[in-house]
């Protein structure tokens, strides 16, 4: 195979990298700040050094243009809020005081402001704040952040392109103010918005940007001819200006569809655009409104989202095709590597073999420049590399650990029947009450207790042979103990045994059921400074074993209230992790539910009459295109039904869902036939119970009362508030009572007091419903 040679050299580049450093420096400094460890400087100097070492990995790497901007303390789209001046009245005061402190006060909240509210960036499980817009909203320019990063880069004598939100997506991604009568579309705010876009461009150009990169991945998704014609007059705009450096307008994560003649005809000076195979429909839209003539065409061919080493023959085939159809063509992953981890050679406890399967930041990175180099110096130049991954390519798919017999044997015996509860929910429910016996709104939480410091230096001398199975297991039982303890004398009414000796919801699971892998340094940041490290699943899944019903058992056998078994759903596990791609995803979360349906089976056979499968990436895995939404939706669903579909009909059925939009999903949360859902609300001041009681969703809800991101303790009026909301939404014989989202992240004493909060403003509620 030969590729011809590019007109000009190829450039390799990236659109950002890890935030969080190769051990969580970053993550380690942010919370040492927090706690009053650290002090402002310390915290900037190691964000410095993080950056500086960045910018040199990605340059002694290959990679011609380093992004700067990219970086953030806690959320880029925070940031880009920050940057156009659109800080919330009720954090402004504490902006003026001390911007670092405002800061994460707008991100995390205080004991008297609230936070913004957080969700999915589209269809990641990267978490953004979202911008709260009102009509009155008056923007001005602050973006010190965004020179000073570009300044430093330059000074390392490299060349860096500046990144930002673009406007367009900066104001689909907001919502309105609380407040602000509805009807307000943020959109409407775009020619106010635009020239404080126009100044930070200025200011980026006398910096030293010869480009700036505006992403604009909300162009993705569907979008009405207002929308669009919004980003024509942006673009439009933008690109008229005679103050301004080069313009490099980015999407990514899908197909462009109806926005790409609008940015192809745009005046700005390039696009970047997703060539992998979610979004390979680009490259025949690119050709059909005649390429990008005298542009630069910035071609994501490496995928910035899963950790698979990238098919290199493939890749230089498309970019072979893009050669005709832009000034230049360079290359670049999909996306932002913030979405994987950040070097797969740390991984030793993983085969060697199989390690060469995996391509993290790092090694996308060497991806990217080898392209580059194949695509402008022929493929000749690159036969060794050539060679090297059709062997790695090849020894994956010839794996017997990619295919095991018996498990497609039992997916492919699955019916129709199987994925169906044996009894309609009106029956379902009228047995769970009587078994059950609990009172009006009950009081439940959702899972996961804190993860104290005490319990992770268990889980390390465990690993570390300081201490026996014997002894870590004693301790786990002491924290159970002290979990049933609290929730019995503090009242709640359905408990848990708070999940102690669980790492994380997936990873826990992951590590129980063939099929998957697990890393010791794969870290990935889903908001702020929490990092979850998502388990690899490389191959066919079943569970060998029983995996929670022992600790269930034991916490049961603690308390005469009923204690719920608590599992991860077969979505879930597979949006929490990487994803094999070697099938369709389909096919692959029905493996997932069969295993998790031994294990719903056990968990009832040994007693446990609530059982919870929490599902809170079913809206997050949503594609971004709504024609795709339907097939989709079909296999996510059934994959739940078929988890839990087994269980008598007195065993209750709970699920979960957090941090997202759940408005255009509401028919796919009734589909899953699950007999209660409890969800995100505090911070949305229970928008989803409106959307519940709109769509006439039947069954039992608990709209969450308590915001765990935040470490601010809601007083008892505040849950109650809530609950009151809620009820004018929700019957009170089918509305429950609980916390967002689980306490893993919290401590103790927060907890504590509001779970208090809760039982006494669910109690506060009862009496005022039997008074009326």
């Amino acid at each position: 195979m030969t590729t011809k040679t590019a007109a000009a050299a190829a450039q390799a580049t990236v659109y950002g990298y890890p935030r969080q450093g190769p051990d969580r420096e970053l993550k380690k400094a942010i919370e040492g700040y927090w706690k009053g460890r650290v002090t402002a400087d310390a915290l900037r100097s190691t964000a410095a050094l993080l950056r500086a070492a960045n910018w040199r990995q990605l340059a002694e790497a290959g990679i011609d243009e380093v992004p700067a901007g990219d970086f953030s303390y806690y959320d880029h789209v925070l940031d880009t809020t920050v940057m156009v001046g659109a800080i919330p009245a009720r954090h402004r005061e504490a902006v003026d005081a001390d911007p670092l402190d405002g800061y994460f006060a707008m991100a995390r909240g205080t004991q008297d402001v609230a936070p913004l509210e957080m969700t999915k960036w589209f269809d990641t499980n990267y978490h953004y704040l979202v911008p709260e817009l009102a009509p009155d909203t008056v923007f001005t320019a602050h973006p010190a952040k965004q020179v000073a990063e570009l300044k430093e880069a330059l000074a390392l004598g490299l060349t860096a392109r500046p990144v930002l939100v673009g406007p367009v997506t900066y104001l689909l991604l907001a919502k309105p103010a609380p407040g602000v009568p509805a009807g307000f579309d943020p959109l409407t705010l775009l020619d106010r918005l635009l020239p404080v876009y126009a100044e930070v461009l200025a200011d980026l150009r006398a910096a030293g940007a010869e480009w700036v990169q505006l992403d604009e991945p909300a162009l993705v998704q569907d979008r009405t001819p207002a929308e669009l014609n919004a980003a024509t007059r942006a673009y439009r705009d933008l690109g008229a200006l005679t103050d301004r450096p080069k313009l490099l307008v980015a999407s990514y994560f899908d197909r462009l569809g109806d926005a790409l003649p609008v940015l192809a005809k745009a005046p700005v000076d390039g696009l970047a655009l997703d060539f992998t195979e979610s979004a390979a429909a680009n490259l025949d839209a690119l050709a059909a409104v005649g390429g990008l003539p005298g542009k630069r065409l910035i071609a994501g061919v490496v995928n910035g989202r899963n950790i698979w080493a990238n098919d290199l023959e493939k890749s230089l085939s498309t970019l072979g095709t893009l050669l005709g159809l832009a000034d230049r063509v360079d290359v670049a992953a999909s996306c932002s590597l913030l979405h994987v981890p950040l070097d797969s050679a740390r991984e030793r406890d993983i085969d060697p073999q199989i390690r060469r399967w995996l391509s993290f930041a790092q090694q996308k990175t060497s991806e990217i420049v080898t392209l580059a180099k194949g695509l402008t110096q022929g493929t000749g130049s690159i036969t060794g590399e050539l060679a090297a991954n059709r062997a790695d390519l090849a020894s994956r798919a010839s794996s017997p650990i990619t295919r095991d017999p018996a498990v497609r044997a039992r997916t492919a015996a699955v019916n129709e029947a199987d994925a169906r509860r044996s009894q309609p929910y009106p029956e379902r429910t009228a047995a769970q009450r009587a078994h059950l016996g609990l009172p009006l709104l009950p009081t439940t939480t959702i899972g996961s207790f804190p993860q104290t410091g005490e319990l992770r230096t268990a889980r390390a001398d465990l690993r570390a042979g300081r201490i026996d199975t014997a002894g870590y297991e004693e301790r786990i039982k002491a924290e159970i103990g002290e979990v049933i303890s609290f929730q019995e004398k503090a009242g709640l009414d359905v408990l848990v045994h708070g999940e102690a000796e669980r790492n994380d919801m997936v990873q826990y699971f992951s590590e129980q059921l063939t099929g998957y892998l697990a890393t010791q340094h794969g870290w990935v940041q889903s908001y702020g400074t929490r990092y979850v490290r998502p388990p690899i699943l490389a191959g066919d899944i079943c569970r060998p074993e029983p995996m929670t019903v022992r600790w269930t058992s034991y916490a049961q056998s603690l308390t005469q209230k009923p204690v719920k078994g608590m599992l991860t759903g077969p979505v879930t596990m597979l949006a929490w992790s990487f994803v094999r791609d070697d099938q369709p995803l389909g096919a692959t979360a029905r493996q997932v539910a069969l295993a998790l349906r031994d294990e719903v089976n056990d968990l009832e056979a040994a007693g446990t009459s609530v059982i919870q499968v929490d599902e809170p990436a079913l809206r997050e895995t949503l594609p971004l295109r709504a024609a795709d939404h339907p097939g989709y939706l079909a296999w996510a669903t059934e994959a739940f039904r078929l988890t839990t579909s087994r269980v008598r009909p007195d065993t209750q059925i709970h699920t979960h869902m957090c941090y997202a939009e759940f408005g255009d999903i509401v028919q796919a949360i009734d589909d899953l036939d699950a007999d209660v859902i409890s969800l995100e609300a505090a911070r949305s001041h229970m928008q989803v119970a409106r959307e519940l009681a709109a769509h006439g969703y039947p069954r039992e809800a608990g709209p969450g009362v308590y915001d765990i991101h935040s470490p601010r303790v809601p007083s008892t009026e505040e849950a109650a508030e809530l609950l009151r909301t809620g009820l004018k939404a929700i019957p009170a014989e089918r509305l429950w009572v609980n916390p967002d989202c689980g306490l893993k992240t919290r401590g103790w004493p927060e907890t504590r007091s509001s779970l208090e909060s809760l039982v006494t403003a669910a109690r506060t509620v009862r009496e005022e419903l039997s008074s009326s």
